[in-house]
């Protein structure tokens, strides 16, 4: 028999400890299998009742690094010489995309190669040991290997648990990977309401590299009831000259840890706006060659596939006695921006507008708001000629604004605008909150000491908007708080019924 010392003994001890520590680490390791979610999951279209669950599945555990190369895009004048995109502006010529020599869209940077397989849900009421089990669902490339999965006959107003497990063949389970929400409360019950809600969000000016969204933690640290993304999730413009470099674009967004965090633990509504569809200032038929192969049609389908979205794009969420949402499409059904404005020019279409204006009219809801992509109200630059505060889509625009004058406790959030505001349409008294782009580095397009007489706030910064709702003493009130990328106050509204 082997004996030991005190001294001996301690160090055969420490040895054991750390041979089992390293022992640990590699099964830990070695169970980890492919497919992968490194490009997390999104909880969407989350109701009284139901939920979507968006996931992805991947081969890798991680995204390429910062530290690898992208490619670079060079446009083909007509005399025949390849230039880059000269000072900012979107040519009418042929791109080509130029990869570093041994790189391809799998290996640039932010790049996460999607995996073939299956994925199957679990979910459950916390505090419950009843799982339930959807059926095993097949990934593959036609949808850049992701799976919507409706959730129906949920409980209101309900924490639920959910697991995602991946797998090869629907035998040897991969990884696992877990996240909770909340359901909406009846139409019927008082419940303190809260949502935080961002837009435009260019890739270059993340302000947390390598990491992700500054706001994203704050706003998780408020514990919102949901989150908002009014459009304009990401921007092709510049590097989505085909389907592939396209899809890269979402993989590289939403592979970033604070938005993985953030996503599976708030549940989420996204609205498109024109970058997030295909280019600046787009449209149906609207013709280019400055995208080069990817065309708007598949940018609208992909928008359906890389977020958990209800069909149609439009739709109205209740939540609770004292929250009603409308959430409307602004590039399905639009005219182009170049055609000459009256009654027959549209960003809705009627059939949304009808939706829209019968919906609004039969809610009960002590507090209604507008969620658009596109501002209602303004005022906007002189330039500009896209949405339903410029002079291009007036007719509609005043329509909407006159409607909107008519109800009660009825206000507009928007996203697109690179500024924060509040403002009031001198005409009819629609409020309107701009939320801002989500970091300083895209804030822009409006001069600080520009405020109107339309403006009662005026940033022009970056951050995010929240929106509270409760009763105070009984009586329905209305918070809208503007907070910075760090997620202080900048300024606050109460409104009270």
């Amino acid at each position: 028999m082997l004996k030991l010392n005190k001294k001996t003994s301690g160090l055969w001890s420490v040895g054991i400890l750390l041979f089992l520590s390293f022992f640990t680490m590699g099964c830990q390791e070695t169970n980890r299998r492919a497919p992968f979610f490194a490009t997390g999951i999104k909880i969407g279209e989350v109701t009284s009742n139901s939920a979507i669950i968006w996931v992805r599945l991947t081969k890798e555990a991680e995204r390429v690094s910062e530290e690898a190369p992208m490619p670079e895009v060079f446009y083909k004048t007509d005399s025949g010489e390849w230039i880059k995109r000269p000072g900012g502006r979107r040519p009418d010529l042929p791109p080509k995309v130029v990869y570093p020599e041994g790189h391809d869209v799998t290996n640039i940077e932010g790049a996460v190669p999607g995996m073939e397989g299956y994925v199957q849900l679990k979910y459950k009421e916390k505090g419950t040991q009843n799982w339930q089990s959807k059926e095993w669902l097949r990934a593959d490339k036609s949808t850049n290997f992701t799976n919507n999965i409706k959730l129906k006959n949920l409980n209101p107003n309900t924490l639920y648990e959910i697991e995602l497990v991946s797998s090869t063949d629907r035998k040897k389970t991969g990884e696992t990977i877990k996240g909770s929400f909340t359901t909406a409360p009846m139409a019927d019950a008082h419940k303190p309401i809260s949502f935080t809600a961002t837009t435009c969000i260019s890739y270059d000016d993340i302000d947390s590299l390598g990491y992700g969204l500054k706001i994203y933690d704050e706003m998780e640290k408020l514990k919102p009831s949901f989150f908002v993304h009014l459009g304009d999730i990401l921007y092709y413009d510049d590097l989505g000259k085909t389907a592939e470099l396209a899809r890269w674009h979402w993989d590289r967004m939403f592979s970033l840890p604070a938005h993985v965090n953030f996503h599976k633990k708030i549940p989420s509504y996204f609205i498109k706006d024109d970058h997030d569809t295909w280019m600046d200032d787009s449209w149906p038929g609207r013709e280019t060659r400055f995208m080069g192969d990817f065309t708007f049609e598949e940018g609208l389908k992909f928008f359906t596939e890389e977020v958990p979205v209800a069909s149609p794009n439009y739709r109205t969420i209740r939540w609770g006695k004292d929250l009603q949402i409308w959430m409307v499409e602004g590039r399905d059904f639009r005219s182009p921006n170049t055609m000459p404005d009256g009654p027959d020019k549209t960003i809705w279409g009627q059939e949304q507008k009808d939706w829209f204006y019968k919906t609004v009219a039969a809610s009960d809801a002590t507090f209604k708001i507008l969620l658009s992509p596109t501002p209602i109200v303004g005022p906007d630059r002189k330039n500009k000629n896209d949405n339903h505060a410029n002079e291009g889509f007036s007719h509609e625009g005043k329509e909407i604004r006159n409607f909107l004058a008519e109800q009660e406790n009825m206000y507009v959030v928007c996203g697109d605008r690179h500024w924060q505001y509040v403002s009031v349409d001198a005409e009819t008294g629609v409020k309107e909150y701009s939320v801002g782009p989500g970091t300083d580095a895209h804030a822009g397009g409006w001069e600080a000491d520009d405020k109107r007489p339309e403006h009662s706030f005026l940033r022009v910064k970056g951050g995010f908007l929240e929106v509270k709702i409760n009763r105070e003493k009984g009586i329905p009130t209305i918070k809208f708080i503007h907070r910075d990328v760090a997620g202080n106050v900048v300024n606050e509204e109460i409104i009270q019924k």
